[in-house]
């Protein structure tokens, strides 16, 4: 029961939690200053004189310690309001006053008018400091007796579980602690039995029988049936739904398993109650039926959706049919056991057991509860070291084995504990082990629930919706939502999460500045929609305004991206400003950062302010094709850390900002696209050296992209080793082209110089052979002309295999034989 109402306290906190963090917000100043004007110190003193008594003397029962500490936490509300209600007045009394200038310095006097002013406004923030600070005060003394209220009941806590109890396994015990138990249920039947000597009891019963008839016959028709009915529907939803919407059908109607029966609960708790004929010990127990009930079949439905009978729906694990059977039934054992050792302990509460006897009659239960709990363990190993085996490893494997060790280890330890005697510590091993057991088990099928509603709404298969990212992310806010209810199975309080969210809205101190999630919604807020501003104008901009002005495709872009880092850079000042947060306390510690800054990062801070000063200059702009640090291509992006250039491979190379300021950058296009190309041709000896340079300048000047002015020129430059060589020297109208350009060029030479009778030479070689009698018997030296590099090749080749000695000469002169 103590843990149901703490995690009903939970669900609390969580539903009026959001509004207690936003509500400072929606109060007005006025009202916050009202409010700290009525604060009663005189009985918050008595209170807080109280608290440190019983705090002092350490003699006060858990039950009322929490109490006192639920009426200090009030307490301590209030001061937090008050706190936080003023600050706004304050900044604005100081803002005043820092508006009139520095007060003057000794021996010098200020005009009247400012002096009086100066005096006033310090005057009315004394006025509005007071209040604030005595809130302050208190606000500080309420936590420190929270803390010190916290720190006694852990200690208890601690104590109770480290408690040696008389082993549970002495015989001796076990006479009293079963008399103890009789007598309970006896008292239950003689309350029962008294009840019906009472005439108006009689009379009662007499007249709710009909009720307490139909009541009774649902609920036994409900328990009977009711499960197996919704199961067997549960099969034909599955059986009679499309593919996409199968899942989800087939979960919501397994609801009904746990509803129906539960409801059949209920009803039998009414008809009981209905008669008028139990008493206290009978009303507890009917009071904890439905929470028995709800545990029992909710255990039953989570091993059905976890570890199915029919083959044909989707699994989350891939147990053998025995293996799911054994689980199935292993987890209904647990829900029992757990399920009676809650009533076992309200019973013993109620008629105060000796604590021998609920040693004794809790070791069974938790001796079962940890043997089924190695069972299951066993059971996970195995289905672990199949999903391992399996190529490639079934994802969750090797989790699943370490989640069977740990079981296995908690189920071990806290059978030994509570045999020896330890049994709040076994208890506390074991019934937290299970609970956990079943809020991940609980975990895994809400996450394949997102996945089946994804499907549902995206109509998409369950493939695509098991890769898509919503479920995941909606997944991993369900596990972050469930670590308060895993920190209650585990021993935490209420008050341990409420103090934690108190703190969490208290917020931190950070200089002068107190910084509270009030203030850091306020920060997102303004910073996200300044920023949605920001991109809204850049993409006005972009699509709308630059596009029909003159500037060209780089002054756009610099334009654009200028806008974006001012925008990011006001709306970052305007929503500190808007959240009051004031970092001048900040300044020391900021200036440290920037010089540790300028060391660390040095090269990003360089690239950062390269990247600057490429959008303010735009010595580049995109689109340009530029020449840096030996890559040659077209530029796509200039960003503030790096710029991106597309090469003629159509590779993307990125390019550090630092490089285009430190380094040497060639544009081709910057100015204009006007560039010059050079055309190398060579002629061979005994052609006409004139005509040639009359040929080669109407080729260029009959191209297209080859401007007249200035018009195109042929250089003689001289006399090659093979060739009379010249060259074309020709500026082009667009140097983007200068490629195509010199390739029809070539064609164009190539066609003239064929219809001229102008030969193009090639290099000449003469080879000559020693010892040409190795050739053919005794032959005369035979003397081999090659006249291209594939017969030079071939003379080779056979020199290796006649073994001659070869000597070859370019300049063709002739060597003796030294035969």
């Amino acid at each position: 029961m103590r843990r149901l109402a703490s995690l009903l306290s939970l669900i609390g906190l969580t539903v009026f939690g959001g509004l207690t963090l936003t509500s400072p917000a929606l109060t007005p100043v006025a009202v916050a200053q009202d409010t700290v004007q009525s604060i009663d110190y005189e009985a918050w003193n008595a209170v807080a004189l109280r608290a440190e008594d019983a705090v002092a003397s350490g003699q006060a029962s858990n039950v009322a310690f929490e109490n006192l500490r639920s009426e200090v936490v009030t307490w301590r509300e209030r001061f937090l309001q008050a706190r936080d209600g003023g600050a706004e007045r304050i900044r604005t009394l100081r803002a005043q006053i820092s508006a009139l200038g520095d007060p003057p310095a000794e021996g010098t006097t200020e005009p009247v008018e400012i002096a009086d002013r100066r005096s006033t406004l310090n005057a009315r923030l004394s006025e509005a400091l007071a209040p604030v600070k005595a809130a302050e005060a208190a606000f500080n003394r309420a936590e420190g007796l929270v803390r010190e209220i916290d720190k006694i009941i852990r200690e208890r806590q601690a104590n109770a579980l480290l408690k040696l109890e008389p082993t549970p396994l002495n015989p001796a015990l076990w006479p009293e602690a079963a008399m103890e138990l009789v007598g309970s249920l006896r008292a239950v039947g003689s309350e029962v039995a008294d009840a019906w000597r009472s005439d108006v009891k009689r009379a009662t019963f007499r007249d709710s029988l009909p009720k307490t008839l139909l009541f009774l016959g649902i609920a036994i028709i409900l328990l009977a049936r009711g499960r197996a009915l919704m199961e067997h529907m549960t099969g034909l939803v599955l059986d009679n739904t499309s593919d996409r919407t199968r899942a989800l059908a087939g979960f919501m109607t397994s609801l009904g398993q746990i509803f129906v029966p539960v409801l059949g609960i209920f009803l039998l708790v009414e008809a009981l109650q209905s008669t008028g004929l139990l008493g206290q010990r009978g009303l507890l127990i009917t009071d904890l039926l439905p929470i028995y009930g709800l545990i029992v079949f909710g255990a039953r439905w989570l091993a059905l959706r976890l570890f199915p009978k029919r083959s044909d729906v989707s699994k989350l694990f891939d147990p053998t049919p025995e293996q799911a059977r054994a689980m199935r039934a292993s987890a209904m054992f647990l829900a029992v056991l757990v399920g009676l050792s809650m009533i076992i302990s309200s019973l013993s509460q109620y008629d105060r057991y000796a604590p021998t006897s609920i040693v004794v009659l809790i070791f069974p239960i938790a001796a079962l509860i940890g043997l089924i709990l190695m069972r299951v363990s066993r059971t996970f190993s195995s289905i672990s070291r199949a999903m391992l085996a399996q190529d490639p490893p079934v994802p969750g494997a090797r989790g699943l084995a370490l989640v069977a060790r740990a079981v296995f280890l908690l189920g071990l330890t806290g059978v030994v504990l509570c045999g020896v005697g330890y049994v709040n510590a076994g208890l506390f091993l074991l019934l937290p082990t299970t609970m956990t057991l079943g809020l991940l088990g609980l975990l895994l099928v809400l996450n394949e629930l997102f996945r089946d509603i994804y499907a549902f709404a995206g109509k998409v298969t369950p493939e695509e919706a098991r890769a898509a990212l919503w479920p995941t992310l909606a997944s991993i806010l369900m596990v972050l939502a469930s670590l308060p209810v895993f920190a209650l199975i585990w021993g935490a309080r209420v008050a341990d999460l409420t103090e934690l969210w108190a703190t969490f809205r208290a917020g931190f101190t950070l200089g002068e500045t107190r910084i509270s999630p009030q203030s850091f919604l306020t920060f997102a807020l303004v910073f996200g929609v300044l920023y949605l501003a920001t991109r809204l104008l850049q993409g006005a901009l972009k699509t709308s305004v630059l596009p029909k002005t003159k500037l060209d495709t780089g002054g756009r872009t610099a334009i654009v991206s200028g806008v974006g880092y001012v925008g990011i850079f006001l709306a970052g000042i305007a929503a500190i400003n808007s959240a009051g947060l004031n970092l001048s306390s900040l300044a020391i510690v900021a200036g440290a950062l920037s010089v540790g800054i300028g060391f660390g990062l040095q090269n990003i801070v360089q690239n950062f302010v390269s990247g600057i000063i490429l959008l303010i200059e735009r010595p580049v702009a995109e689109g340009d094709w530029i020449e840096v640090g030996g890559y040659t291509g077209t530029v796509r992006k200039i960003s503030v850390r790096s710029t991106l250039i597309e090469t003629f491979d159509r590779t993307d190379v990125i390019v550090p900002n630092g490089d285009f300021i430190a380094g040497a950058v060639t544009n081709w296009t910057r100015t204009n696209l006007i560039g010059r190309v050079k055309v190398p041709v060579g002629v061979a000896y005994g052609s006409d050296t004139r005509k040639v340079a009359e040929i080669l300048k109407e080729i260029a000047e009959e191209h297209p992209l080859v401007t007249v002015s200035p018009e195109p020129a042929v250089d003689f430059l001289g006399f090659g080793a093979d060739s009379l060589d010249f060259q074309i020297r020709a500026v082009l109208s667009d140097v983007n082209f200068s490629m195509p350009v010199k390739t029809e060029i070539n064609h164009r030479i190539a066609e003239r110089f064929a219809e001229e009778g102008i030969e193009i030479p090639f290099a000449q070689r003469d080879v000559w052979l020693r010892n040409p009698e190795a050739l053919a018997g005794g032959a005369k030296q035979a003397v081999i002309t090659e006249a291209d590099d594939e017969a030079k090749d071939d003379a080779t080749a056979q020199q290796a295999t006649t073994d001659p000695e070869v000597d070859e000469s370019e300049d063709g002169a002739q060597r003796k034989d030294d035969s």
